[in-house]
């Protein structure tokens, strides 16, 4: 039996595999892209979505006979069924394509072409004419990125929550355990270690905040401008068909957008995923802060034990690494990348279009999928296992001689310099440098100089 079928397009035959569902605009974008990563499974389904309200929409119009509607309908409902590895079988196209996402849209048009000739006594579906009925890639391409990136971005706040409630736990559980502060790398005044956890919270908290307004931008749909946003060969009404088809069937409240911005700008999503990027750096400055209080165990900070998931070295026994923050802190890189490149490709909308569509979304979407993936195992195995060595905490505490800030209001800050510089070059505690210096008392510097008062806790 022969390996391949031949399919024609619009420039000629085209050899394509006898059991693919594509036909023959997708096997030449095999051969003519044929590297980088796949397009992300996410667009694949909102294109899919996109193509089943556009059915029904377009019956309701008369623009598409009824059982046309009905058997494109039933091939998308069977592949969105499937799981994602099933599903992507018949999308094998790349990112680095048109800039348009033409042959993805074409790749999306033709499987359901042919699943719906595969069912017995069906009616004949055109891929362009039926499938592509009242669209174009310059319009469905666009709106799969704004359906994909907002759905990411939901899957994105329940594991970001639930690291932000493990930190308010450590908040609370170590709210009135005292370590020293460090400002410049140098050492600084008490603080306890739940009021340094706090600061990571609210940190995070306003990032999910951020993100999620920035995202409402990408609820504002571009689907029915067609080819330069006129919503040329569309009825009348049709966009806001489209729009209220897709809000019903992802449960989202989506909105007309202009066209003419939405084929040619991607504000919406360079915004959104500079929430994330910001998310991104506050996770590494946060991963950066545990390893660093963990570092040790006996030539480190070792105010932090965190837990040992697996061994850190090949050849030192007994050792153990921060592997966890190092993932994250070695993604965040990548989302700092990733908003670069959205950057660059969204300043490149030439007149009516920008050109950089899939690689665009690819970004976005790895950005998000990254976070999305690592949260868990991040709080899970590092943040939720953290436990505080109090004696070391205590011991840097009483070696501080930035204590000394106490004594200010009592002494003088000159007074208290001279005292602070004292004990540093003779080496000796700052409580015996106090004394010495005549400015106060024994007593008066135990009253005076309580770490645990210094750090105003109990005004929280």
């Amino acid at each position: 039996m022969a390996e391949y079928r031949t399919e024609t397009d619009t420039i000629g035959p085209v050899q394509v595999p006898k059991a693919a569902l594509w036909g023959p605009q997708t096997e030449r974008s095999r051969h003519n892209f044929p590297v980088g990563p796949l397009m992300p499974v996410q667009v694949i389904r909102a294109l899919l979505t996109i193509k089943r309200a556009a059915a029904q929409v377009n019956a309701q119009d008369q623009k598409l006979a009824p059982e046309k509607a009905t058997a494109i309908t039933a091939a998308v409902d069977q592949l969105l069924a499937l799981d994602d590895p099933d599903l992507m079988k018949d999308f094998p196209l790349h990112v680095y394509q048109t800039g348009s996402g033409t042959q993805t849209n074409m790749n999306v048009n033709e499987v359901i072409s042919h699943l719906v000739q595969q069912q017995p006594g069906t009616v004949v579906v055109q891929p362009n004419d039926d499938v592509n009925a009242s669209q174009s890639s310059n319009d469905t391409f666009p709106t799969a990125m704004n359906m994909a990136a907002y759905q990411a971005v939901q899957t994105l706040q329940p594991p970001l929550h639930h690291l932000i409630m493990e930190l308010e736990r450590l908040e609370q559980q170590y709210q009135a355990v005292v370590k020293i502060g460090r400002t410049h790398l140098q050492d600084a005044t008490p603080l306890t270690f739940g009021q340094e956890i706090s600061g990571w919270r609210s940190t995070l908290q306003r990032d999910a905040t951020a993100i999620q307004e920035t995202a409402q931008g990408l609820l504002q749909l571009p689907i029915g401008g067609t080819a330069v946003g006129t919503g040329l060969n569309t009825p009348t009404g049709y966009d806001q068909q489209m729009v209220a088809a897709l809000s019903q069937a992802e449960g989202v409240n989506y909105q007309v957008g202009n066209k003419f911005a939405g084929l040619a700008n991607h504000s919406a999503l360079l915004t959104t995923h500079g929430a994330i990027r910001t998310l991104a750096s506050d996770l590494l400055k946060i991963a950066n802060d545990i390893r660093f209080l963990a570092s040790g165990p006996r030539a480190g900070y070792g105010e932090l034990t965190i837990p040992a998931n697996e061994p850190g070295s090949s050849i030192m026994p007994g050792k153990v690494n921060p592997t966890q923050a190092e993932a994250m802190t070695m993604a965040a890189t990548r989302i700092m990348g990733n908003d670069t490149t959205l950057t660059v490709a969204n300043s490149q909308g030439n007149f009516e279009m920008n050109v950089y569509k899939p690689v665009m979304i690819a970004s976005f979407l790895e950005s998000v999928d990254l976070l999305t993936g690592l949260l868990p195992n991040f709080t899970d195995k590092m943040v939720s296992g953290i436990q505080v060595n109090q004696e070391r905490m205590q011991q840097l505490v009483d070696n501080s001689l930035m204590t000394v800030t106490a004594l200010s209001p009592h002494i003088g800050y000159h007074h208290a310099a001279e005292i602070a510089n004292r004990a540093a070059q003779q080496n000796e505690n700052l409580r015996e440098a106090a004394v010495a210096s005549g400015y106060l008392t024994a007593a008066e510097f135990d009253q005076w100089v309580n770490p645990l008062r210094m750090t105003n806790y109990d005004r929280d």
